[in-house]
């Protein structure tokens, strides 16, 4: 047993690009098999030893990672067709050869390695921090009832993967939705005893183009969240209250 998996290898096929506007193209790469190996294992396999499996030298290939732990959200990627985190990805339940791309609603830096920050201005326009700056000296706040804490811990939990955005079909470059991550977000702050008193101003962010009205109901986020996190349900309830706030808009309120 031991000898068979010493002589055993796994096929890749990775989608490559050479730099921001070069075309991308595919590579293939046989490495040798070691148990419990994960995409992260296999790609610094490859960074080993950056040998194609035409015996070809080639570079190794670029990709990002951090806490290899499914926590920081830096290893997002395309294997076999599904975005997720290429450090739970376990070869042993992975069908061969196993293609690892780059996901497709960002732009491509090089290889796997993309520009997230498209999801970040999309953060940064529903404004989802806590504004306390200047507070500190007033003592603690508010306590959170502990009814709203068990569901808003729950959207606490997003690492800004972006794995959502590339599931959802309404995120694409021909749109400037801000996609689900950015609505659960303002759900998350606009519940939080001091993050409320900017409810109004992230409520008219999602009202803006590119807003809530962006989403199709695909409802691709909630299924391909690595967390679980209820997107779906963050939006229902955002579109609820972006309803009653245009209407208290129309009326003067």
């Amino acid at each position: 047993m031991a000898e068979a998996t010493a002589k055993r290898s796994i096929a890749l096929i990775v989608t490559r690009q050479d730099t921001v506007d070069s075309k991308p193209y595919t590579e293939e790469f046989q490495i040798p098999y070691r148990p419990n190996m994960n995409v992260i294992t296999a790609l610094m396999e490859i960074q080993r030893n950056p040998v194609n499996a035409g015996g070809g030298q080639t570079s190794a290939v670029c990709w990002e990672s951090n806490c290899l732990e499914e926590v920081c959200g830096a290893c997002s990627m395309v294997i076999n067709g599904k975005p997720r985190q290429a450090c739970t990805a376990l070869v042993d339940h992975l069908e061969e050869p196993i293609r690892i791309a780059p996901m497709s609603t960002f732009p491509v830096v090089r290889d796997l390695v993309i520009d997230r920050g498209r999801m970040f201005k999309a953060l940064k326009k529903v404004k989802a921090w806590i504004p306390i700056d200047g507070t500190y000296d007033l003592g603690p706040g508010p306590r959170m009832a502990e009814s709203k804490r068990q569901w808003a811990y729950e959207l606490s939990k997003c690492m800004t993967c972006g794995v959502c955005l590339e599931a959802c079909p309404n995120v694409n470059d021909k749109t400037d939705f801000i996609g689900p991550a950015a609505i659960s977000q303002v759900r998350l702050f606009n519940a939080h005893p001091t993050g409320e008193m900017n409810k109004d101003e992230r409520l008219d962010a999602l009202m803006t183009d590119g807003g809530i009205e962006g989403c199709g109901n695909s409802q691709n986020c909630v299924r391909s969240c690595p967390k679980g996190i209820p997107l779906t349900t963050s939006i229902g309830a955002m579109n609820a209250d972006t309803t009653k706030r245009l209407f208290k808009k129309w009326l003067g309120m």
